[in-house]
Parts: C-alpha cells; sequence; structure tokens
C-alpha cells in the first residue's frame, strides 16, 4: 500500500505544516470564550497513535475523532481532511529524531549513529514507509532531519553534488531494510504462518522441483554454500517474541551494506583528497 502525500489543499496544508497562519494553525480555534479541548497537535498526535497501533489503513477521521471522544465533524474545523492530516501526521513523527550528533570527530561514527537512529525510527512507525518518496510533505521536521543528515555529509569534505546523491542512498537503503524488517514483523500475523515453517516448506520441495537447482544457478549456490553459518539464534525469554528469520537477516544485511557504503564514501574522500 503506497500513499502520496500532498494530495490535499496546497495552501492549507502547507499554512498547518508550517503553522503560518494564525491561531487555528497554532493549535487553537479563534474566536472568544473558553479554549476548546481540541487543537491540530491533538488530533496529531491521536492519529499518529491510531496508525502506530493499527496501520494506515485504519486511518481516518472518523477513526481519530473517535480516539479523542468526538465525531469526525468536530475535526474538520482545524483539519480540512485525511490528506492534510496525514502531511501532518508524516512530519510530526520526524520531530523524534535527533538532530545533533557529534560532528567533530570521525564523519564515520556520526552517519552510523544517524542510520542506527533512522532505521528504529521507521520500526517505531511503520506506517510512515508507505508515504511515497515521490511527493516529500515539505515540512519543518522532514528539512530539519534532512539537514542533518546534510550536515554530517558536509564533514567529509566531498563536493555538493556528489553529497546530494548520497544523501538519497544513504536514505534509500535505510528506509529499504527498515522495510523488510517491518513486513517480517507483519508477515506471520497476517498470513498465520511463521518464517521457519514458510521457508522449511518451500526450500524442501525446492529439491524436487528443481533438482538441477546448483546447476541452475551455480553463483548463487557457490555464494550459499561459501557463507559462513549463521549463529543460533538464542530461544526467546518468557514473554518475549521470536525474532523472525527475515528481521534477522535484514538486520544483518543493515550492518554490513551500511559498513560497505561508509567504506565507499571514505575511499571516495581519499581521492579527493589525493594530490
Amino acid at each position: 500500500m503506497v500513499v502520496f502525500a500532498g494530495q490535499g489543499d496546497a495552501r492549507r496544508s502547507m499554512s498547518l505544516l508550517w503553522r503560518a497562519d494564525g491561531p487555528e494553525q497554532r493549535g487553537r480555534r479563534p474566536g472568544p470564550g473558553p479554549r476548546p479541548g481540541l487543537s491540530v497537535d491533538a488530533i496529531v498526535t491521536a492519529a499518529i497513535t491510531v496508525a502506530d497501533e493499527d496501520g494506515m489503513a485504519a486511518l481516518s477521521m472518523r477513526a481519530v475523532g473517535e480516539r479523542l471522544g468526538r465525531t469526525a465533524m468536530a475535526l474538520y474545523t482545524y483539519v480540512p481532511g485525511k490528506s492534510e492530516l496525514l502531511d501532518l501526521m508524516y512530519d510530526a513523527v520526524h520531530a523524534e529524531l535527533p538532530t545533533e550528533y557529534d560532528d567533530t570527530g570521525n564523519w564515520r561514527t556520526g552517519l552510523t549513529d544517524w542510520a542506527r537512529d533512522r532505521l528504529e525510527f521507521h520500526l517505531r512507525h511503520p506506517w510512515a514507509l508507505q508515504v511515497s518518496q515521490a511527493r516529500p510533505v515539505l515540512g519543518p521536521h522532514e528539512y530539519a532531519g534532512l539537514d542533518t543528515l546534510v550536515r554530517l555529509l558536509n564533514t567529509t569534505g566531498l563536493e555538493a553534488q556528489v553529497l546530494r546523491r548520497l544523501v538519497g542512498t544513504l536514505s534509500h537503503f535505510v528506509r529499504g531494510c527498515a522495510g523488510t524488517v517491518a513486513e517480517a514483523r507483519q508477515a506471520a500475523a497476517v498470513t498465520g504462518e511463521s518464517d521457519e515453517e514458510w521457508w522449511f516448506a518451500r526450500s524442501a520441495l525446492l529439491g524436487e522441483v528443481a533438482p538441477d537447482f546448483a546447476d541452475r544457478y551455480p553463483s548463487l549456490t557457490a555464494m550459499e554454500t561459501g557463507s559462513a553459518p549463521q549463529p543460533p539464534v538464542p530461544a526467546p525469554a518468557p514473554g518475549e517474541e521470536a525474532v523472525p528469520y527475515l528481521e534477522r537477516e535484514a538486520r544483518e544485511t543493515f550492518d554490513v551494506g551500511l559498513g560497505v557504503l561508509l567504506d565507499g564514501i571514505e575511499a571516495a574522500v581519499r581521492r579527493t583528497a589525493a594530490p
């Protein structure tokens, strides 16, 4: 399920994102009398809770209103509709991300910390992974996160046109790994079958349906044969859930892949610095 941001009224959405146009955009309804119990911020917080707990498919103005003990109609004074609400939600959760890293020492350490923080952020809010990057929200917190990454990359000394592409490379890499972990966590609940059960049932059949598998795919077979055996996964403690197989694989991919990406950046830095 891919959701595109920025489908509401452009001026109203941008004004709400940046709280630019008076008391309603700053979080309260204009006019005399006591301050109402609703606000833009309260509605956004409730919407994020709905999406975190029940997923993007459960998000609606009605569901958010119920969470606040109000009708859907009561929300429209503050937020024009679901499209504008999605923009506000997406930007608001980005406020959780750190914006300060040690950029005076090793840039590699700063980028590693940034990537790990970003991975865990996506796993706290997996619904945000469904918001397409084709059309960014253009909100203040989203920009703050982008500015943080650019500031870290600036310490490498690479030229701006290279840094611009590295922003995309690192962001897409982290989102891709986070997406696999998020889907692995959902798969068992949705299908009723664990990763281990799924793989065992199908991999066992490969020998029957493709007895010449090794000959047909020699490079893949050689890689798997030469790979170091995976250490056994400890049994979960009482009350804990077992880590899905694909989550373990995705996290290993994240660690190894991030290291290789940073090695590449380091190589580029050396080439730039060479006389």
